[in-house]
């Protein structure tokens, strides 16, 4: 009997054009916290002084690391929990631990998008009346007295997620360019178009100068505390949906002669692009609230569901043609969350398929039916809002943190890896990284990752989030980080299914003046495939 072949790579799913993968890029990117965790963070650190940090963030971190996901995602051709398997079997656990991270986000995140649903249809009626704190915490939410778990069902809520996940269902059985591919294509032009016009509208508005004063008027002395360059660094690496699989996920999608550099540079900055066009346009809707109500731009300003759902309703009530400002506003946090959740199953949805060889509509069944069970009797009830504000905190702080700074020292000093990822960017993209994108992300960015990570821990560890009862905390907040890593390590050792794509041959590396590309890591089968197609091994 004659040697075995190998088994042929089955035609995998993709994006049709770069255009669209930018397209699912920067949808993913531009998500809620662009448009409510931005402009707070900018005002709170130094205002215009806070853009000198953030840009040296984006260009030594943000794309820094942008550019690792890619090449990781791109190389391997898979989800990310293949994708880090091919790149070595001892960083399989990582792409578990994305899938992790983005299942539990996707639990709260539905929650969100249903209130701004909820909140677009309110803008026409004013619904909150002349409070509308007390109407987002008590009539609409029913938030209970002290937190807790419940199973006090609030259908307000409940009949708008069930909505939210029936559409994501359809659009995620479609497919990458189908479904994922073409939702951005049509929703991303819709959110950029109803922005801007929220931004024009609120330039118009009585005291918007002075909200955008406050905004921009720079503090100087801010940039000589480090905790300022933190929070640019850390809002860079939240905003541009970095370190927990997602950007891994889209570009394995990509086409094997893909610019990556290239279209990460453009991702970045258009990213970085929306959250100054949300800063100018919330803070000068918050410029009006203020002199409407007689007080400084400060006394108004806060940020997440604060900001969206208590104080740009009082703007509303207060605004001349408030409906519009409501329908566009909410309209944006709509649209934009609901391109970011889309990003956030698709790395789920990959990693069952490539695990299980199960079809598409098998995998996204398998995928959303269960979150969706889990959402709906988690998030509209009485605790909700509880629940949510502790997993958003810790999945965050200690899940995406720690996961991305795990990924770069794994990768870069455990299994070597770099030099190899280096290559396949370089084979592909219209400018290269060397040496400087190196040392950006073997030594900068996990500094300034760990640093981060390791304050926020010890002040978890010693001031309990928000003043939660402990049993919430460790349930929802520190068991589920445990759990997340626990669990990505036991994952990692169970067998691949014989139908799953980790029995094919991965594709070739990349081909550099005739020869391999140098690397580290385990590319015996890499090789293999290459000599068997005539290169040079």
């Amino acid at each position: 009997m004659g040697a075995s072949t190998p088994k042929a790579p089955t035609k995998r799913e993709g994006f049709s054009s770069r255009r669209v993968f930018i397209f699912a890029a920067i949808g993913s990117a531009v998500g809620l916290g662009n448009i409510w965790r931005f402009p707070y963070i900018a005002f709170d650190n130094g205002g215009g002084a806070f853009m000198i940090p953030y840009i040296v963030a984006l260009l030594t971190a943000g794309l820094t690391f942008l550019f690792f996901d890619y090449a990781i995602g791109h190389r391997a051709r898979a989800s990310s929990p293949l994708a880090f398997r091919r790149l070595n079997r001892k960083t399989e656990f990582i792409g578990w631990w994305h899938m992790g991270i983005n299942f539990v986000i996707a639990i709260y995140y539905a929650a969100i998008v249903a209130w701004s649903l909820r909140y677009m249809v309110f803008s026409f009626t004013n619904a909150w009346g002349d409070n509308p704190k007390a109407f987002f915490q008590g009539e609409f939410l029913k938030v209970a007295d002290t937190p807790g778990v419940s199973l006090d069902f609030n259908m307000d809520v409940l009949v708008p997620m069930v909505l939210i996940w029936g559409v994501l269902l359809a659009v995620m059985a479609l497919g990458v360019q189908k479904g994922v591919g073409a939702a951005n294509i049509v929703f991303m032009p819709i959110l950029l178009i109803m922005f801007v016009g929220l931004v024009i509208y609120s330039l118009t508005l009585p005291g918007a100068i002075d909200g955008l004063n406050s905004l921009f008027t720079p503090s100087w002395d801010s940039l000589a505390n480090p905790d300022v360059w933190v929070a640019a660094y850390g809002q860079i690496f939240f905003s541009l949906s970095i370190g927990f699989g997602i950007m891994v996920t889209y570009a394995s999608y990509l086409k094997p002669k893909t610019d990556l550099t290239g279209s990460g540079t453009v991702v970045g900055f258009a990213n970085s692009g929306f959250e100054l066009l949300a800063g100018i346009g919330v803070f000068a809707a918050l410029g009006f609230m203020a002199q409407a109500q007689g007080v400084a731009v400060g006394k108004v300003v806060e940020e997440g569901t604060g900001l969206a759902f208590i104080a740009f309703p009082t703007i509303i009530s207060q605004a001349p043609a408030g409906a519009l400002i409501g329908f566009l506003f909410f309209g944006s946090l709509l649209f934009a969350g609901f391109t970011s959740f889309i990003s956030i199953l698709e790395v789920i949805i990959a990693g069952v398929q490539d695990k299980a060889g199960t079809s598409r509509l098998i995998s996204t069944m398998i995928v959303i039916i269960p979150l969706a069970i889990i959402s709906t009797l988690l998030m509209p009830t009485s605790s909700g809002l509880y629940v949510l504000d502790i997993l958003d905190n810790f999945v965050n702080n200690f899940g995406i943190l720690a996961a991305g700074l795990t990924s770069i020292v794994v990768v870069v000093y455990c299994v070597r890896a770099l030099p190899t990822l280096r290559d396949h960017l370089n084979s592909v993209s219209s400018f290269k990284v060397g040496w400087v994108w190196m040392i950006l992300l073997a030594v900068v960015t996990p500094l300034i990752l760990g640093y981060s990570l390791i304050s926020t821990f010890f002040t978890s560890l010693f001031k309990p989030y928000e003043g939660y009862p402990a049993e919430l905390l460790l349930i929802f907040g520190w068991g589920m980080v445990a759990f997340l890593i626990i669990g990505s390590v036991v994952i990692s050792f169970l067998p691949w299914s014989h139908k799953s794509r980790a029995a094919e041959e991965p594709p070739a590396p990349p081909v550099i003046g005739g020869k391999l590309a140098h690397t580290h890591v385990d590319d015996a089968a890499l090789k293999a495939h290459a000599k068997a197609q005539g290169e040079e091994a």
